[in-house]
């Protein structure tokens, strides 16, 4: 009898390990800036078995970078497999802020995301291209860089999010190093203006994207963060805005991306 269990939680063992998400490091080329960027790409097990399945980008923050996201979140995997998602998280440099510098022809991660990577992605792995079912959310940096590149390319995903996002950079002149892309703020004010988030709310419409932003109330970017949430109410376009105590730490990413995949995952079951 103590065989004959043994033989079955060995056997259950070995079920459960054959479903499991599968986690690699990529190399994905990018012509436009001559280099390869690291990637983590986090599969569903039924996406590793060929079953197409909807995508979320993972953007990391300032100094961040690829493995970011699964350092805040190590259950990713095990999210991946319960809601049946596929995770992709790039590096961003460590102050890109996901734009075509006008400045350093070495940093286009703009064309990189839009053009690269989701190309190389959609060819490689079981997802479903449509916008339908590609999202993309981010933290500080990377929140400005998802809702920068979603506002932007409306025509590849249908949903996006930013949790502690820098999405106006106007009253941070001198921080993380921007304007060695974009020039100095004062001297620049055009390019500054062109290049921070909230100025590009007026390409949206209402029900265009599905949107999630969300801020600590002790984050330094928590100004910011409400500025943008009014000037969408006076666009009339819907989206989602959550206040939550936290600061600008990983303690408060690590709460909050759950919510925001929970919406995700809503989203494209919706579509």
């Amino acid at each position: 009898m103590k065989k004959t269990f043994g033989t079955i939680c060995l056997f259950l063992m070995a079920c459960l390990g054959l479903q499991a998400a599968q986690v690699d490091t990529l190399l994905v080329r990018s012509e436009s800036m001559n280099k390869d960027i690291k990637t983590v790409l986090i599969r569903p097990d039924k996406a590793v078995k060929g079953e197409k399945c909807p995508v979320v980008y993972l953007l990391h923050g300032y100094n961040g970078h690829y493995k970011t996201w699964i350092q805040v979140r190590p259950d990713l995997p095990e999210m991946a497999d319960r809601d049946g998602i596929i995770f992709v998280c790039p590096d961003g440099g460590h102050n890109s802020w996901y734009w075509d510098s006008p400045l350093v022809k070495e940093y286009r991660y703009e064309t990189f995301v839009t053009q690269e990577l989701i190309s190389y992605i959609d060819k490689h792995y079981a997802t479903i291209a449509d916008r339908s079912k590609r999202a993309i959310t981010g933290l500080s940096m990377g929140g400005h860089g998802a809702m920068w590149l979603a506002i932007r390319h409306q025509e590849l995903f249908g949903a996006a999010g930013s949790t502690s996002g820098g999405l106006d950079i106007r009253p941070f002149p001198n921080n993380w190093d921007m304007k060695s892309h974009i020039g100095e703020r004062d001297e620049n004010l055009d390019v500054w203006n062109n290049h921070t988030v909230i100025n590009q709310l007026d390409r949206l419409k209402d029900g265009a994207l599905a949107i999630i932003i969300d801020c600590g109330v002790d984050d330094f970017f928590f100004g910011v963060n409400k500025a943008v949430h009014e000037r969408l109410l006076q666009q009339k376009v819907a989206h989602d805005f959550i206040l939550r105590p936290g600061a600008h730490n990983s303690k408060y990413w690590n709460n909050s991306i759950g919510y925001q995949i929970k919406f995700f995952k809503k989203f494209f079951e919706k579509e």
